[in-house]
């Protein structure tokens, strides 16, 4: 038997200023910001997704750009393109997953984060290209 997981906790990503980042997680995504423990000795925004946490670790410096992402499952893909328009946001457009509908943006810090809405449960078995 293997690890006992559940699902994610949470994803950590890092930002370089406090007010851009409450502004675009807070304001511009709309997510529930919560407060983090009391025995942090640093600085980290945490928001609460319903299943899973976001935590934002305050640093010097941002990561270097990579394909590193987290992603968003959203309930209306078709309305979360139109909102984060509206939101200035650049959607970036990705390679094609059956049953899928997904797009990429990026926070003010360059951390990627993929907004996706699967139409059917993914099967690994019909849909998967191989392990390797």
């Amino acid at each position: 038997m293997g690890l006992p997981v559940t699902h994610i906790d949470h994803c950590t990503v890092i930002i370089t200023d406090v007010a851009l980042a409450r502004e675009f997680y807070g304001k511009k995504l709309g997510l529930k910001e919560i407060a983090p423990p009391k025995s942090f000795d640093f600085v980290a925004l945490w928001y609460d997704l319903g299943t899973t946490y976001l935590h934002l670790l305050l640093k010097p410096h941002a990561d270097t750009e990579s394909a590193r992402h987290f992603c968003f499952h959203v309930s209306d893909i078709q309305y979360a393109r139109t909102y984060l328009t509206q939101q200035g946001l650049t959607l970036e457009e990705t390679v094609k997953i059956r049953y899928a509908d997904r797009f990429f943006i990026r926070d003010p810090f360059g951390n990627r984060i993929e907004i996706l809405q699967w139409e059917y449960k993914y099967d690994p078995n019909l849909d998967g290209r191989y392990l390797v």
